[in-house]
């Protein structure tokens, strides 16, 4: 009699703490008596951080593993090694059992970059005319031919322009409607992007033929655009960089821009070049070289000082008229650079600085 008194007493205390926790129906939130406990608040990828669940009324549990991305990561020491391709806000889960009841228990984590960005500085190998009327949002060379999206309502234009004289060879005035923003060529097509208007376009790079618009997906708003030959990427205004889908324009994923102390967010007109994204810091003279698997932030380049070099014009917006554009000339090896209203386009090689 004692035994049988025993074994129910056993069952009804399991019971009543699956009870506790789970609720009627399996309703209560299970994290107000399980939490995740990390030894460090400041976490970097590769980084070996203790780890330990926090059991506030010593509940039983079994088979106990830790997850980030669906991705498995196993406890040695009392440790995890964060070691994930992308970077960013993260969400670190524990599965466990409390007997046959599968439990989930997240946990919101910021995962930053291993290091500091590398500081970079640039040399001027030679400037060019450009029309200080262009509101540079985009820049892409194509066959030694530089194309342009110039933006702000009623002045939005595509652009085919002979880079050496300045000379606009193709204008194409945009709907007054919208507000011009990144290009990126791929596939003997071309896509930009406007701002605000949740909508791009894809032309024919042969003739600059509209081929059919796109619409967003999941990002609200339009800023740069460049491609790795695959896929392409867009910055949004805030820390995410889209993958999309070339063919359907579908955003397939993401990676977001961090350095070894924060997530930022000022990713604005794009370039791709050897595994790695250049990416202008929206109203800054300033550049960012971004690991394109990741989202580390591994350089900064300063443009300090190339603003000082151009003309204002009647269109010039101090606040506005900032760097903005770049493109790489694969034959070159070098970049070019101008700025929203500059009446110059600069030639540059990017250095380390010492």
């Amino acid at each position: 009699m004692t035994q049988v008194l025993r074994t129910m007493g056993k069952l009804f205390s399991i019971t009543g703490a699956l009870l506790f926790f789970l609720g009627c129906g399996g309703s209560a939130d299970p994290s107000k008596h399980f939490s995740i406990q990390l030894e460090n608040k400041a976490l970097q990828q590769n980084q070996q951080v203790g780890i330990a669940l926090k059991n506030k009324k010593d509940i039983e549990i079994s088979d106990l593993h830790y997850y980030i991305d669906d991705k498995e990561l196993p406890v040695e020491n009392g440790k995890i090694t964060l070691d994930l391709p992308t970077l960013g806000n993260k969400i670190l889960v524990a599965k466990f059992n409390v007997e046959e009841h599968a439990v989930e228990i997240k946990k919101n984590i910021r995962l930053l970059a291993a290091s500091a960005p590398k500081v970079y500085t640039y040399e001027i190998i030679a400037s060019y005319p450009h029309d200080p009327g262009a509101y540079t949002q985009g820049l892409e060379f194509y066959k030694d031919t530089l194309y342009e999206s110039t933006g702000k309502k009623g002045f939005s234009t595509l652009r085919k322009v002979d880079y050496e004289t300045g000379e606009v060879l193709t204008n194409i005035p945009m709907n007054n409607s919208v507000f011009g923003e990144g290009i990126t060529i791929m596939n003997e097509k071309l896509y930009q992007l406007t701002w605000q208007s949740g909508l791009g376009y894809v032309y024919d790079i042969s003739n600059l033929e509209k081929i059919k618009d796109f619409f967003y997906d999941k990002s609200r708003e339009g800023w740069g655009l460049c491609n790795d030959g695959e896929k392409i990427f867009k910055s949004d205004g805030t820390e995410k960089i889209w993958f999309l889908d070339p063919e359907t324009l579908q955003e397939q994923g993401y990676i977001e821009t961090v350095t070894n102390k924060s997530i930022f967010n000022r990713a604005n007109e794009l370039e791709y070049v050897d595994g790695k994204i250049y990416a202008n810091v929206y109203q800054k003279e300033s550049m960012m070289i971004i690991d394109a698997t990741s989202g580390a932030i591994e350089g900064v380049i300063n443009f300090g000082g190339l603003k000082n070099k151009v003309k204002k014009g009647p269109e010039w917006d101090e606040g506005n008229s900032v760097l903005n554009g770049v493109a790489f000339h694969p034959e070159r090896k070098t970049f070019f650079v101008t700025g929203k209203n500059w009446d110059k386009l600069f030639e540059v090689k990017i250095l380390k600085k010492n």
